[in-house]
């Protein structure tokens, strides 16, 4: 896992996992903050020496070649989950993250919305984290947009990765000499903070502007967020199964599956109104 065990995503992944695998008999050992050069490193060059492992599970980041052959070595089946590609991957499962955030980008474009920010972190290097592709989702989106004749204006803030990222963007978007009428956020607990630091300056959703997360954490719903729904337990489930499979000898009938977030409504959007 490229974060900690604790984030969202992570825990849910693993919850799906361990439904399926614990029942089966099997322990699960983790490996999280494989997010720097030196973690990777370590993983991939002692991983192959305990060859006690039966498969390995790749969450949320992309793999190299020299990465896959090390792990080859031990001949035991790789399933990604949510990896931003599944080339050299036995099997995996994982959301389009491009595309999810183009939708969200293109359901604030059709309220009429005009002037649109996306805001997220910036890229891990050397790491190749599938919530990197949401940005270029954002992108496609408006340029789309422009390209058919919508008056549109938009723009990305990338914040540092870190504790401090919910108040670098609080500020990036205060400076704003125009603050943009729709924001498009990279994950949901970066966009409940935020919509509450806009809220301390006067700034309300959906009165003021409109704002979209994306994972609908369990949070969402209580804070009556518009998000990107997606289901880590339920990629982990599959991904487990597919494993259970691959470890059997069995062959799968579809080994790499993509699914689609799905667009929920609540009540951080509304139609764009001119002051």
């Amino acid at each position: 896992m490229n974060e900690s065990i604790t984030s969202w995503f992570n825990v849910n992944v693993f919850a799906g996992i361990n439904r399926v695998l614990h029942a089966e008999g099997y322990d699960i050992a983790i490996w999280d903050h494989v997010d720097k050069a030196a973690d990777r490193h370590e993983f991939f060059e002692t991983l192959p020496v305990r060859r006690n492992v039966d498969a390995v599970f790749v969450a949320s980041f992309a793999t190299d070649e020299t990465e896959v052959a090390q792990l080859r070595s031990i001949h035991v089946p790789l399933i990604g989950i949510n990896t931003p590609s599944a080339e050299s991957l036995d099997a995996s499962i994982g959301i389009d993250d491009r595309e999810g955030m183009a939708t969200a980008a293109r359901h604030l474009i059709a309220l009429g919305h005009r002037s649109l920010a996306y805001v997220g972190s910036e890229p891990a290097a050397s790491l190749g984290a599938s919530i990197d592709d949401r940005q270029a989702g954002f992108e496609r989106a408006c340029a789309d947009a422009q390209a058919a004749g919508k008056d549109l204006s938009w723009q990305v803030i990338r914040v540092p990765r870190g504790a401090e990222f919910v108040d670098v963007a609080l500020s990036e978007l205060l400076a704003l000499e125009e603050f943009p009428d729709a924001i498009c956020c990279q994950i949901d607990m970066l966009t409940i903070p935020l919509m509450r630091g806009l809220a301390k300056y006067g700034r309300v959703a959906p009165r003021d502007y409109s704002i979209i997360g994306f994972d609908d954490h369990d949070m969402a719903e209580m804070m009556d967020l518009t998000t990107m729904r997606q289901e880590p337990c339920a990629m982990g489930r599959t991904a487990a199964g597919k494993a259970l499979a691959l470890m059997s000898g069995q062959p799968l009938a579809v080994p790499h599956e993509t699914l689609h977030a799905q667009l929920v409504l609540r009540g951080t959007d509304a139609p764009y109104h001119a002051a």
